[in-house]
């Protein structure tokens, strides 16, 4: 995960709407599903979903009264913490 892209996805958020990340995750994981990708193709794909799925998270913390630099210092320190157990 790439913290400048969730900032700019969190940015896209506030500016039209989340329910745009949600169907393009919906999108990209049905991508997910073609039998020819490689494997370089799907690393991408995860990456990106990944992003998505993390800025819905931050997201989700903002609406629940964090501050946006909270929030994205709690996810990473998050996604941090269970790569390091």
């Amino acid at each position: 995960m790439k913290l400048p892209v969730i900032k700019h996805l969190i940015s896209f958020i506030e500016e039209n709407d989340e329910d745009y990340l949600l169907e393009t995750i919906d999108t990209l994981e049905a991508l997910t599903e073609i039998p020819s990708l490689k494997d370089e193709e799907l690393d991408v794909l995860g990456e990106l979903i990944s992003n998505l799925y993390g800025a819905v998270e931050v997201n989700k913390m903002i609406k629940e009264g964090t501050s946006k630099k909270e929030a994205l210092n709690a996810f990473m320190e998050r996604v941090l913490g269970s790569i390091d157990q």
